[in-house]
């Protein structure tokens, strides 16, 4: 039986191919995996300490140095993938997941990836501005570099706040906490931790925040920032993968019937490709013609 399409809203779950969540997770893991492998091998060919080598982390961390930074402009995007310590990794993916399961659920799949990279790319770029620009800050970052998915999560938690300001989680506790709260919790443990010290640190951070406002901001007046990366990500994975694309064009309408049985007077296939687009994107963003199916399709069956 199929019920009313408005009200389905199949949750994604952690295992599936198209998980955004996962994906960043598996990511940040084996990112940080395959880091510390390299300093092992390195550390054992040199005789040399792990904790003492540094150049491993300087090819992907972001650089405070202008100069440095001309050179390795990777470290925009590396860095946010990147952690030196265990305990730093862990509490990422824990507030990551916590933030950012609700925002897929809530906002779409598609929007997740977009706005963990517009974080980091934003926090990456201000923290450079802050430790040239700022003298006080200046003084004490020239030599350092920063790593990790800081600015992205922030940006995530901040992107779920202003897109649902009223959602509770743990709605037996009286009521729910306001996600709002858990933010304020989360920004105040993050940039009470990094003290004056981390100062362009601090300045990444926010600045990823922002970001997350931003994005959330454009998207309810109608433009996805989040689009054109998406549009890359598949079409990359249809480069990679045509039997994929080949596959999702078939004509799968051709069925075996008795003449007694009721015909729907709809595509199952179709029906799947728009709850799909609901899961991902929301029902907001279904043409009238969807809607108007889905309508037809509910009355069907009913």
């Amino acid at each position: 039986m199929i019920v009313r399409a408005q009200n389905r809203r199949r949750k994604i779950l952690m295992g599936e191919d198209n998980n955004a969540l996962t994906w960043l997770i598996i990511l940040n893991a084996t990112v940080f995996v395959s880091i510390l492998f390299i300093k092992v091998m390195y550390g054992l060919s040199q005789g040399q300490s792990i904790t003492t080598d540094l150049s491993i982390d300087s090819w992907v961390a972001m650089p405070a140095d202008a100069y440095q930074f001309l050179a390795r402009p990777w470290t925009v995007v590396t860095y946010m993938f990147s952690h030196n310590s265990m305990w730093y990794l862990i509490s990422s993916i824990l507030w990551l997941w916590c933030f950012g399961y609700i925002l897929q659920d809530l906002a779409g799949n598609d929007r997740l990836f977009p706005v963990y990279l517009y974080g980091g790319f934003f926090g990456g770029l201000f923290y450079l501005l802050a430790a040239n620009l700022i003298p006080s800050i200046h003084a004490h970052t020239t030599s350092y570099s920063m790593m990790g998915a800081g600015a992205s999560v922030m940006a995530v938690a901040m992107a779920i706040t202003s897109f649902a300001p009223k959602y509770r989680i743990l709605p037996m506790l009286n009521g729910g906490i306001p996600i709002w709260v858990l933010a304020l919790i989360f920004a105040a443990l993050d940039l009470g931790t990094l003290g004056f010290s981390n100062g362009a640190v601090a300045v990444a951070h926010i600045a990823g925040g922002l970001s997350g406002l931003f994005f959330i901001f454009q998207l309810k007046r109608g433009n996805d920032l989040g689009r054109w990366i998406n549009s890359l990500a598949k079409w990359v994975n249809d480069l990679f993968n045509p039997e994929k694309k080949l596959k999702q064009q078939e004509n799968f309408y051709k069925v075996n019937r008795k003449p007694f049985e009721r015909t729907h007077h709809f595509s199952q296939q179709k029906l799947d490709d728009i709850l799909d687009k609901i899961n991902e994107e929301g029902y907001h963003h279904l043409t009238d013609e969807e809607k108007e199916f889905l309508k037809n399709a509910s009355k069907e069956n009913l």
